[in-house]
């Protein structure tokens, strides 16, 4: 029986936003398997490079659930509505967070965003040399003077004196909050969503476009935001070193990324031949 997976991008897909090439080689053939494989991260579409996603996945759930796409067609794409777009921007403007709100074409912020983001992921995503990473986040962002006038359906903080909960909490009862899921950032970083909108969320609109069960379902994650994702799946699957209580929900563990941990994950649930760790 064919089946769907969905994989988590930063800490579990890529490392430092790098994908090993063995990764890359596995969605490939377990699609070619004939099962579904779709990317499910807390990022917006235009924080995932066509490198990454074009030809590798068939579709991906993108905004930490608030956005689906499956092949060339798009299932969902859920925005805050204006009244608390421009709650959330008034409450991070005036505890100066930096902030970038997130739509599937385009990234938005105030003016000089640009400039504190390169910083900030310099030290973390650029640690390595590269910049890569730290591109595909900047490739889309745009600085506004009104950012609350942007159509956004997803927040992320990389930098604030409050921590990400207080914001939430000031902003009201129609956000949550998460830590942040991108490898490096620390003190007080993370997302604000839409209360009610979570990856299985999204995982249950792709699956039931498709027809395919819940217990056909595979969810591959690492961080808070994949918890939903996990306890809906029909076989859960964590990286190693994930905390507690996302471990607690594994069905099968993997190792992370810099060691190419879905190769042999990938064989060892029957969606791949059996894992060539050379590759």
């Amino acid at each position: 029986m064919p089946k769907a997976v969905f994989i988590d991008f930063d800490g579990t897909y890529a490392d430092r936003g790098q994908v090993p090439a063995g990764h890359v080689a596995a969605v490939r053939e377990a699609r070619r398997n004939g099962h579904h494989v779709f990317l499910c991260t807390g990022r917006p579409k235009a924080m995932v490079p066509p490198r990454i996603l074009d030809s590798v996945f068939d579709g991906m759930v993108g905004a930490a659930g608030g956005y689906v796409e499956v092949g060339d067609r798009v299932l969902a794409d859920t925005r805050f509505p204006r009244d608390l777009a421009e709650r959330v921007v008034a409450v991070l403007a005036a505890h100066d967070a930096t902030f970038i709100l997130e739509a599937p074409d385009a990234l938005y912020g105030p003016p000089g965003i640009q400039e504190r983001m390169r910083e900030i992921l310099g030290a973390t995503l650029g640690s390595d040399g590269s910049d890569e990473g730290v591109d595909d986040i900047l490739r889309h962002l745009r600085a506004v003077s009104v950012p609350a006038a942007a159509s956004f359906g997803k927040v992320t903080i990389f930098a604030s004196p409050v921590a990400i909960s207080e914001l939430a909490h000031m902003v009201g009862p129609r956000v949550g909050a998460l830590p942040n899921s991108v490898t490096g950032l620390t003190g007080h970083a993370g997302e604000i969503h839409l209360r009610g909108v979570n990856k299985a969320v999204g995982i249950e609109v792709a699956t039931a476009h498709l027809g395919v069960e819940r217990g056909d379902i595979i969810g591959i994650g690492d961080g808070h935001n994949d918890l939903e994702m996990l306890a809906h799946a029909g076989t859960a699957v964590v990286v190693e070193g994930a905390a507690p209580e996302v471990m607690a929900l594994a069905d099968h563990v993997v190792e992370p990324p810099h060691r190419s941990g879905l190769v042999r994950g990938f064989a060892e649930l029957g969606l791949t031949a059996v894992a060539d760790l050379s590759t």
